[in-house]
């Protein structure tokens, strides 16, 4: 299992003391506000069981991050195969969730970017995605600091959200190998 270190974190696989922080997270309105729904505690399991098998399989995932000065648990930055179909998969994408306490200091930014040059680095990726809802503007700054482009024509409904649903729309985000080298 592949950790990371930044100047401030540490993404890492996770623990079982990950799992009370992270199933508060789940339960926070301001936290979820861009998902269909909070998570119950028994979702909020199968989410950290799902994803520490899924590093074990590849040796990176939904990483826990941690803040390295006082060890707190932060929440999760890392990459994903999304599991589900749409015109711009398969792939990979890069995605966050932290808790409401962590916003505001650019972890996530910090940690998006430690996961970046791991994909384009060790995981020998071509390309990244990362995609929100249209209104989840925070994150959409989050994608544009790294250097990822809005990909326009490929925003798209998401097929595991209803029809009608107001977060159904998402927005597309790309950077592929290239790009990412120019910044570096």
């Amino acid at each position: 299992m592949t950790e990371l270190t930044t100047d401030r974190l540490l993404l890492r696989n996770w623990r079982d003391t990950d799992r009370e922080p992270f199933a508060a997270m789940g339960t926070d309105p301001a936290v979820m506000e861009h998902f269909p729904a909070t998570m119950t505690p028994e979702q909020s399991d199968a989410f950290v069981d799902m994803v520490r098998e899924k590093i074990d399989e590849r040796g990176w995932g939904w990483w826990a991050v941690e803040v390295r000065e006082t060890g707190e648990f932060i929440g999760f930055t890392g990459l994903n195969v999304p599991g589900f179909e749409a015109p711009f998969l398969p792939g990979v994408e890069i995605g966050w969730r932290l808790m409401k306490g962590a916003w505001g200091n650019g972890y996530a930014t910090e940690a998006a970017r430690a996961a970046l040059a791991y994909g384009f680095g060790p995981a020998g990726l071509d390309e990244i995605l990362s995609f929100t809802t249209t209104t989840n503007l925070p994150s959409q700054r989050v994608m544009q600091r790294i250097g990822m482009v809005h990909d326009e024509p490929g925003d798209f409904d998401h097929p595991r959200i209803p029809e009608g649903h107001r977060l159904r729309r998402h927005v597309l985000y790309r950077i592929n190998r290239a790009q990412w080298e120019s910044t570096q």
